[in-house]
């Protein structure tokens, strides 16, 4: 075992281990730690706690100290820098007349560095854009491209069901997300229906996967041949995996007869299948 404290220096950020040395920190409270950006200051999301070595990428690097009231006073400065920042450079931008969002700035603990975050549709030369954000701030200047998810995730916002982005909320890893998944959850193959704002597949996709995938198991799917509690044949039309509620259509009738997938026997599942077509129109959507 081994004694760690997980930090996050974002909100929604990745929990990160570091080796406390004689530091005894509680939830909640602010820490400067060795990072490999220099020193930081993050928030303590475990507080002092042995784990087995095996879950351990070492070696950790330290906490230094619980963060002193000059330490936060450093840090709102830096946000009050990161502001200015943001500021300049969309004007440089503009005069540069470069086809490029600003999306976020950070500044380092130490005053070293400037991170300035971005989106573009295509390559961008900004070469001449840092020597102007270099002179005007006297620091190291470093300009990172970044995808619509991570725009999302940094900047957060509500989405169409009402509550705060998964990304920006909780998630520390975005996981992939895929058209087949949509089409075995039932979903309208309707860009608008499947994405979230930030034009991608919904994370919230892959977080009911494996329940679908579950039931899928034990449901008959659209196409599949049953027979009913009275031997009748039919071939399933509708379904519902979550209720297991089912439409089959027999040949005594052309009304769909609806049951359970308790009620009846799978004589020849079926396949649930993405149109290659509709793959190709909507694969920009599981992009980053």
């Amino acid at each position: 075992m081994i004694e760690i404290i997980g930090v996050r220096f974002k909100i929604g950020g990745k929990v990160y281990y570091f080796a406390p040395g004689n530091v005894k920190a509680k939830q909640g409270d602010q820490v400067i730690t060795e990072t490999a950006r220099g020193l930081e200051c993050g928030e303590v999301m475990i507080p002092n706690k042995k784990v087995p070595k095996s879950e351990i990428m070492a070696p950790l690097k330290n906490v230094v100290r619980l963060a002193t009231k000059e330490d936060l006073r450093t840090v709102a400065a830096n946000r009050k820098k990161e502001e200015r920042a943001i500021a300049v450079c969309e004007e440089k931008i503009a005069f540069r007349k470069l086809d490029m969002q600003l999306v976020d700035v950070e500044c380092t603990f130490d005053n070293s560095k400037l991170l300035f975050y971005f989106t573009a549709e295509n390559r961008v030369d900004f070469r001449e854009l840092v020597k102007d954000l270099a002179a005007v701030f006297r620091t190291r200047i470093e300009l990172r491209q970044i995808g619509v998810r991570d725009k999302a995730k940094m900047l957060g916002g509500i989405g169409i069901c009402g509550r705060e982005f998964c990304c920006k909320g909780y998630l520390s890893d975005f996981q992939p997300v895929s058209i087949k998944m949509a089409k075995e959850q039932g979903l309208s193959l309707n860009p608008s229906k499947i994405s979230g704002c930030c034009g991608r597949l919904m994370c919230c996709l892959k977080h009911e996967q494996n329940a679908y995938e579950a039931l899928l198991k034990i449901t008959p799917k659209n196409g599949a041949l049953v027979a009913l509690k009275d031997g009748t044949k039919g071939k399933v039309v509708e379904t519902n995996p979550l209720t297991g509620a089912l439409k089959v259509l027999t040949d005594k009738s052309d009304v769909p007869v609806k049951t359970n997938r308790d009620e009846v026997t799978v004589l020849r599942d079926s396949r649930i299948k993405v149109n290659q077509e509709e793959l190709k129109a909507l694969r920009e959507l599981e992009g980053q």
